[in-house]
């Protein structure tokens, strides 16, 4: 079978990319994790924070939107120190301001889910990329929607990071045509 080529680099990525990238994603608890990974992830590699999912995990409070919300400066000292994450003092205080302003967007949507699955008219973009070089890093659609999160005051959320995050939680499948899993994840809703 083939796959997308990225996939091959190694166990961890290949088990990423075989069961969860580009699959439609309609759980808030997963849209906040994937939203504060995809930005803890600006200036490094994928692997590297899906590397350090497990221990993202465990020092976010499992994605606990509310929870996240409500760190203060002490919260934020005990992340900077804990080993696993990514240390970095605005990559932590972002995830708090996204976890209020995610909130913010549940209350007047009803759910996360709502707003974001609005950008693609609710179903998911499929795009026909031949290889890996054809895959755009921001479109139209994800210029859109960095501005319309800053705007709701959310942060590390610009047009490559959104288009990462759209790739992620299968607003888009960006697997190139010959990869097995662009066919399955078609049908997918």
């Amino acid at each position: 079978m083939k796959t997308c080529a990225w996939a091959l680099s190694s166990p961890s990525m290949q088990h990423y990319h075989d069961l969860e990238w580009g699959v439609p994603i309609h759980d808030d608890k997963l849209l906040f994790e994937f939203l504060i990974l995809e930005g803890a992830q600006a200036g490094l590699s994928w692997s590297t924070i899906l590397n350090k999912r497990t221990a993202y995990r465990e020092a976010f409070d499992h994605f606990n939107v509310v929870t996240v919300a409500s760190y203060d400066t002490h919260k934020i000292h005990e992340l900077l120190a804990k080993p696993g994450i990514v240390r970095n003092k605005l990559k932590i205080k972002f995830a708090v301001s996204n976890a209020k302003a995610f909130i913010a967007v549940q209350r007047e949507f009803g759910s996360f889910d709502s707003y974001i699955w609005q950008f693609v008219q609710g179903k998911p973009l499929a795009n026909a990329w031949g290889s890996a070089a054809d895959i755009p890093v921001t479109t139209q659609v994800s210029e859109l929607m960095s501005k319309e999160l800053k705007l709701r005051g959310f942060k590390f959320v610009g047009s490559t990071i959104c288009y990462a995050y759209m790739q992620a939680i299968g607003l888009v499948n960006d697997h190139i045509v010959d990869c097995y899993r662009h066919a399955e994840i078609i049908y997918l809703k």
